[in-house]
Order: structure tokens, then sequence, then C-alpha cells
């Protein structure tokens, strides 16, 4: 099992920049593929980006260009970098471990980003 704890988020204005960062426990963390995830009132939870443990990542279309997914092992962490932000990005952001047969085993307890016009 791994431990995870976000923190970053925050209230901005529409085309401000947060990063969040997730910091990792309990597991070789380079080893590691990790996510953001992201769910808003009423609405689904949706994957935002991933890293595997070697670097590789992937995006939703709705942040591709804005956001920037990153991980540094010395420090086990994972960031994602978000620029140009919109309120449609307003929700609930979580980092979350993959596991071995693809589905996310660990989460954070989330950190609140909320974007206002």
């Amino acid at each position: 099992q791994v431990q995870l704890v976000e923190s970053g988020g925050g209230s901005v204005q529409a085309g401000d920049s947060l990063r969040l960062s997730c910091v990792a426990s309990g597991r070789a963390f380079s080893l590691l593929s990790m996510g953001w995830f992201r769910q808003a009132p009423g609405k689904d939870r949706e994957l935002v980006a991933t890293i595997t443990w070697s670097g590789g990542t992937t995006y939703a279309d709705s942040v591709k260009g804005r956001f920037t997914i990153s991980r540094d092992n010395s420090k086990n962490m994972v960031y994602l970098q978000m620029n140009s932000l919109k309120p449609e990005d307003t929700a609930a952001y979580y980092c979350a471990r993959r596991g071995g047969g693809g589905s996310y085993e660990d989460w954070g307890q989330g950190t609140q980003v909320t974007v206002s016009s």
C-alpha cells in the first residue's frame, strides 16, 4: 500500500496557474505509475493525467496543452502544473497509484481547486 498526500489547491481567477503536489510513501516510488484525477460536484470522476515509472505521460483532451504532469523520484513526488485555468477546471483533485492490473488502488484525500471567471 502507498500513502498519498496532495497539496497545492486553492481559489484562483481564470487564466491563473496552480501547481498541485502529491507526496508518496510506503513503496518504491520510482517503480510506480501515477495519475491525477478530478471530480466536480455532480459529475463523474475524470482521469486528468498519468505518468509511468519511466516518465511517459498521457492527458485528457480537456487539459492537453494546459496541464503538465511530472515526477521527482528523489523526493517521492508527483506534480500537476496547471496553466490557463478555466472555471470548468473547478474540482477536487486526487492523485492515485496505478496497480499492476491497471486499476488505481491507492488514493490521496484530495485538494480543492476553484477557478472563478
